[in-house]
């Protein structure tokens, strides 16, 4: 029986940091690099490979010379693509990443057709819309990395606020990854404490711009990318979840079928995550004024995907 194997296609910033978070971790067996400069992948894979050795983890890192060779994988993660960059919207990205991902998965589909796939790359729900229409798999093997980032920073936020609480904090964000999300004040905790009942919502309200407004902050003080340090953690426990069958709840943009009275569009939501990838989705209580900032969030992903069929993206 072979060791557990996950693919990442891409490794700038973002993929290498999810194969050191991997390697650090001992999750899998091996983790396959593939990037289009190979000798690049060959140096993230020896420095990684020496990482795992100092902490003494059995994962091995290794390096696909094509994407073919990124093969009978469990998990692969698509973090190929153009960066978002400063004064870039995430729309701006969007032919350009759709093309990358969607030649990736073409090939994908045939050298590991039983991997779940975590795409990463933006604007994110466009592309994991892509990935699904490429390869025409069940929407439970397509999850994109999301709701947990942005739940994570609403949480850096409320901690900045509070000064107390780190590591303790809960909190959920749904809908699109881009400026319409939906940070979920209501859902969230501080050790069990509603949000609510340590904070005014002046002071809320205020966590919720500063959390929609998140990447772009770190955009601009880094000033020659993008974060990835976040980012690389949050796709992490997306994999060890497929991996160890975990049943974790985590919020991560799927392909909506009916749930929230919407289909055939991608978008953030609360889902139970085990080995076959998204193992049941989950509808949680929104009231009217969720519902209505949702709806405004779907309607944003509708419009990138619209945005494709209106350039004839998916014409033959």
């Amino acid at each position: 029986m072979r060791g557990k194997r996950v693919g990442i296609v891409g490794v700038g910033n973002v993929g290498s940091s999810v194969a050191y978070s991997l390697a650090m971790s001992g999750s899998c067996h091996e983790v396959i690099l593939r990037a289009h400069d190979v000798d690049k992948a060959r140096g993230k894979a020896l420095d990684l490979s020496q990482a795992a050795q100092a902490a003494r983890k059995h994962t091995v890192i290794t390096v696909a010379e094509t994407l073919e060779d990124v093969k009978d994988c469990d998990v692969v993660v698509i973090t190929a693509g153009s960066p978002r960059l400063p004064g870039m919207s995430r729309d701006d990205l969007l032919i350009k990443n759709a093309q990358i991902m969607k030649d990736v998965m073409h090939v994908i589909k045939v050298s590991s057709p039983n991997a779940v796939i975590i795409p990463v790359s933006n604007p994110l729900d466009a592309m994991v819309y892509v990935a699904l229409k490429e390869t025409g798999w069940d929407r439970s093997r397509v999850i994109g990395m999301a709701g947990i980032l942005d739940s994570a920073r609403m949480a850096h936020f409320v901690y900045e606020k509070l000064g107390y609480g780190a590591g303790q904090i809960r909190c959920s964000v749904m809908g699109g990854h881009g400026d319409d999300m939906v940070p979920l004040p209501r859902f969230s905790t501080v050790a069990g404490v509603p949000l609510t009942d340590l904070l005014t919502w002046d002071e809320i309200n205020e966590i919720v711009e500063k959390t929609k407004k998140g990447g772009a902050e770190i955009v601009g003080l880094l000033k020659d990318g993008s974060a990835y340090y976040a980012p690389a953690k949050a796709t992490a426990l997306m994999v060890e979840a497929v991996l160890t069958d975990m049943k974790q709840i985590y919020p991560c943009a799927v392909m909506l079928d009916g749930e929230y009275g919407y289909s055939d569009v991608v978008s953030g939501v609360p889902v139970m995550i085990g080995a076959r990838g998204v193992e049941k989705v989950i509808e949680a209580n929104l009231n009217d004024d969720q519902d209505r900032k949702f709806a405004k969030s779907v309607g944003s992903v509708k419009e990138l995907i619209d945005a494709l069929y209106a350039n004839n993206f998916y014409a033959e």
